[in-house]
């Protein structure tokens, strides 16, 4: 044993040694912080000085935009899954919470559909006081809402520009989750246009703002601020697979945000813009079965029967390369640029149609094939505790149906007790045709005995319901 003494003394010294002329080599060399990723070992250099000057700004926009920012709670009801669990369990009130942004300063606030879309009270606190907010209108394919609360002097938030934010760019995300009055986090936008397939609707509009600004549960809603404290989204989904933040936040552009916005606090509903054709992305496998020489531009995938794409000649298989000059490459990018758009608008389309290019201005419609402004029409049954609207032309041509109801609202009711989903198109009760929604509520409110509900899914596939009243 004793002879081992010397070997050990001598390697912890070595090590000593070592140590130490290793930290004299590193004394002045830049500080190296490791991202936060178990996969891929990333780097970053910080100058101090960089460091100084952007914490400033930070102060400034966080100041600027923590004003605008209120925490939303919200109580809904939970309804039993089953008839027995009805009967014997009754309902139970259910609690959430989210973050929203003042709009204007007379009492219009941004937030989330997700946040308040089961609710049926809504309480909206900003500087420790409450508010009792209602519902203006709801945009399930962005994803947004607009509340009112009856107020006047509020600090409404600064509007900035989406179109012209830049990869790379520092950005806040500003959230009240929990009523913790204000969480600022700082980031980086990483990417834009995105889609990630979280919006629940028959015509999604996906064209995501990512950013690695932290946003956990109860910052949806809140805002996304750059650095002069000017809101350029509203943040609203993270990619994770535990629920917490993983280092991929979304936000929707202010662009689209603001459109909606007027849009819905004008006429109830947006005015969304169609051009009667759909679109997906030139990857390999398509460019080889078209024999394309590029991956650029869009193919259309469908097209609307007489819609505003096939009067102009443009048929499947054809590329969209620009909208009014503009290039696009991505169905996100092509969705974003219409949506800026109202019915009745021309734009220009520049496309390839068997090798050759052209182009042509189209006029776009809305959701029944016309030009004009539509008004929202949604018809409420206390009865069956929901609220149901006409299927649109637009929507009834994609799915093949000739009629429809949709329901588009679920409460406390027959509905819910009958698990008819929300979203759910019913287009005949015992093989009679529903073509509105006064004369599907006075069918089931009246209706006896065996009753067979036919229709679809928000997916377009089609279900059946038995039930015996």
């Amino acid at each position: 044993m004793k002879k081992f003494i010397p070997i050990i003394f001598i390697g912890f010294a070595s090590g000593l040694a070592g140590s130490y002329t290793y930290g004299l080599f590193r004394e002045n060399e830049p500080i190296i912080i490791q991202a936060s990723n178990p996969t891929n070992n990333v780097f970053a250099n910080y100058k101090s000085q960089e460091s100084i000057n952007m914490t400033g700004d930070f102060v400034a926009a966080s100041a600027q935009s923590t004003p605008s920012v209120v925490f939303i709670q919200t109580v809904g009801t939970s309804s039993q899954s089953s008839w027995f669990d009805w009967y014997f369990n009754g309902n139970s009130q259910v609690t959430s919470s989210g973050s929203g942004v003042i709009f204007s300063d007379n009492g219009y606030i941004i937030t989330n559909n997700h946040v308040i879309e089961k609710a049926d009270k809504i309480e909206v606190i900003h500087e420790r006081k409450t508010y009792q907010a209602k519902v203006v209108g709801t945009d399930p394919s962005t994803d947004l809402a607009i509340l009112k609360v009856e107020a006047e002097g509020l600090p409404a938030v600064k509007i900035g520009n989406s179109k012209n934010l830049q990869i790379g760019e520092w950005v806040l995300a500003v959230g009240n989750p929990f009523n913790l009055t204000s969480t600022v986090t700082a980031g980086i936008v990483s990417a834009k246009a995105r889609n990630i397939n979280v919006v629940s609707s028959q015509f999604p509009l996906e064209s995501f703002i990512q950013t690695d600004a932290a946003i956990n549960p109860g910052n949806s809603g809140g805002a996304l601020v750059n650095s002069k404290g000017e809101l350029v989204g509203i943040n609203t989904a993270i990619l994770s697979k535990t629920g917490s933040y993983t280092g991929y936040g979304f936000a929707v552009p202010v662009d689209i945000v603001v459109k909606v916005v007027k849009d819905l606090i004008k006429y109830g509903c947006v005015q969304k813009a169609f051009i009667g054709a759909e679109v997906s992305e030139v990857n390999t496998s398509v460019a080889d079965k078209y024999h394309l020489k590029d991956l650029s531009g869009v193919i259309v995938t469908y097209l609307q029967k007489e819609g505003a794409a096939e009067k102009i000649g443009l048929k499947k298989g054809d590329i969209i390369l620009k909208l009014n000059d503009i290039p696009v490459n991505t169905r996100s990018e092509f969705e974003e640029l219409l949506a800026y758009h109202n019915p009745g608008d021309k734009i220009k389309i520049t496309f390839k149609s068997e090798s050759k290019q052209a182009d042509e201005f189209v006029t776009l419609t809305n959701r029944e094939g016309t030009t004009g402004m539509l008004v929202k029409q949604v018809t409420i049954s206390q009865n069956l505790g929901a609220s149901f609207e006409t299927v649109s032309k637009v929507e009834r041509d994609k799915l093949g149906i000739a009629n429809g109801v949709k329901i588009s609202g679920i409460k406390n009711g027959l509905i819910a007790r009958m698990g008819l989903p929300e979203g759910f198109i019913i287009t005949s009760i015992n093989k009679v045709a529903i073509n509105s929604p006064e004369e599907l509520i006075e069918i089931l409110e009246k209706i006896k005995g065996r009753v067979m509900i036919e229709g679809l899914s928000s997916n377009g596939a089609r279900s059946y319901y038995n039930f015996y009243f």
